[in-house]
This record gives structure tokens, sequence and C-alpha cells, in this order.
């Protein structure tokens, strides 16, 4: 009779088996569907002072999945919201901040605008661009020569820095003039930039110094032995 008996339960509970690809799709999944049930039941109490008693014992149990910060002002907002997203807007409780509605959370977020304006020359960097439409503003005089033979001298340090490679000062002068919409031409003129070796050999002595993660690298010391440090001792 006992065995008989489990078997029929086993099979009615095998029978009742819930996949989750027939359950309601969760709105958060973060929250489990324990919770999404219990948001649920709340939305179809007709009382109303048991309906807010009930939202805000909801309130309580999400908050409790990150109790560091439920007692946060924002953050009770954060909870307000998925409260009422999660009921699918049905859920009428007095919440102590402003109700969003579903227009406003199906609205599409504005496009970036990427700060790159010249990706043709992006071993130049943004900070170049901007030199150059400094450069652009000022009037013709010796402080514009001497800032846009600096900016020059910088578009040929960077380009020797991506490129590893010897370039030609004509080609810095003609990148330089298509940056600047045509308004710093030294494609006629006779300057001269600084040498390919010295600026390759700065490169390298930037570079020695910096790590791989941007960190400065620890230079060996010749008196210590096996990586330890001699104790200070006192002449």
């Amino acid at each position: 009779m006992i065995e008989k008996y489990t078997k029929e339960n086993a099979n009615d509970v095998v029978f009742n088996l819930e996949y989750n690809s027939e359950r309601e799709h969760l709105i958060i999944p973060e929250y489990g569907r324990h919770l999404q049930k219990l948001i649920e039941q709340a939305t179809i109490i007709e009382d109303d002072e048991k309906r807010n008693k009930t939202a805000k014992y909801i309130i309580q149990v999400m908050g409790s999945l990150n109790p560091h910060l439920r007692d946060v002002p924002d953050f009770q907002h954060k909870l307000w919201d998925q409260l009422f997203i999660m009921s699918d807007f049905k859920l009428k409780a007095d919440s102590p901040y402003p109700i969003p509605s579903r227009e406003v959370l199906q609205l599409k977020p504005d496009v970036l605008k990427y700060p790159q304006n010249f990706p043709k020359y992006r071993y130049y960097g943004n900070n170049i661009k901007y030199m150059i439409d400094v450069a652009n503003k000022w009037e013709e005089g010796e402080m514009k020569s001497a800032l846009v033979k600096v900016i020059a001298n910088h578009m040929k340090k960077s380009y020797l820095s991506w490129n590893k490679d010897t370039v030609k000062d004509d080609v810095i002068f003609e990148h330089l003039y298509e940056l600047s919409d045509g308004k710093l031409n030294l494609l006629q003129s006779s300057e001269e930039l600084l040498n390919t070796t010295d600026l390759l050999r700065t490169n390298k002595r930037i570079s020695n110094k910096i790590g791989p993660a941007g960190q400065p690298k620890i230079q060996s010391n010749k008196n210590n032995k096996n990586g330890k440090q001699k104790p200070f001792q006192k002449k």
C-alpha cells in the first residue's frame, strides 16, 4: 500500500513539473520568481491599506538583498521604481517617489557623440586637435609660429611612437594642413622639425620608465642581493 502510494505521488510530481520555458517571463530576473509572484499577488489586493502595507514589505525584502544600500535614499528610489516595473505598472501603491511610466521606460537613449573627430590619424590624439584649433584662432606673429612648430614636433613624436618608423617632415606638414582645414600651412616653408633619431630616443626613454599598466617601473638596485634590500646602517 505504501509502495503504491509513493509511486502515485511520484507520478503526480513528474506530471505537474513546471519548466522555465513554460513559465511567465521574469521582468527583472535578479529578484527571482518568488518575489515576482509576491508582487503579482499584491496587485490584486483590493484593500488600499493592506496593499500599501504589502508593497512596503516587498521593498524591505528587495532591500535585504543589498543590506549595505538598503537605507540609502537613492537606492530606495531605485527599489520603488523596480517594484512598479516588475508589476507591469499594475500595482497601485503610495510611493514616496514619482511613479515611473511605461512611456519613459521605453524611451531610447540619445546617440552618444564620440570625441574622436579625425579617426584617420588616431595616433595624434585629441589634444593635438585642440591645440590646432587654438592656433587657428591666434593672430599671425612670432607666438603663433612658435606654437605651430611645437605642434608639428609633437605630431612627429606621436607619429613615431605608434608607427615605429621614420617619417619625413613633409608628411607631418600635410597632416597639419589637413587637420587645420588649410589654415596652418608649412608645406612651402623651410622649417625643420626635430631629428627623428632624437625623437625615437626620447620615446624609448619614456617607455622604459612606464610599465605595461601605465605604472612606473621599479629600478633594480645592484647592491641588493636576491631582491632583498639591505638594512639601513648608521655611519
